[in-house]
């Protein structure tokens, strides 16, 4: 996955397309994320002591990871990832300023 925990995204498709928010959760397998304050899913609560009140709860729901793109910190675009190993490590690169990610 290139997309980590703590990333900023780009929505491009849905109802909060063009829309920016930062990872919260990675599901590599299902290969879908959780942004912040994107792609929210109202849930109603049931009150469950007695002279509680119910409520409406936002909650984000998982995006596909075909549908959120990786905002640069450096230009501050959304770009496409690449790979740069340095030494042993691997390091990810922006593929439109080349700078590290």
């Amino acid at each position: 996955m290139k997309i980590k925990k703590n990333d900023l995204v780009k929505m491009l498709a849905g109802k909060d397309s063009g829309k920016t928010g930062k990872v919260l959760r990675v599901y590599p397998a299902e290969k879908k994320v959780v942004v912040d304050g994107l792609n929210m899913l109202k849930k109603h609560n049931k009150p469950r002591k007695e002279g509680e009140k119910g409520q409406r709860v936002e909650i984000p729901r998982k995006i596909d990871i075909s549908n959120a793109m990786i905002v640069c910190p450096k230009c501050g675009k959304p770009s496409r990832i690449a790979y740069k190993t340095e030494g042993e490590k691997k390091v990810r690169v922006c593929k439109k300023c080349q700078a590290e990610i």
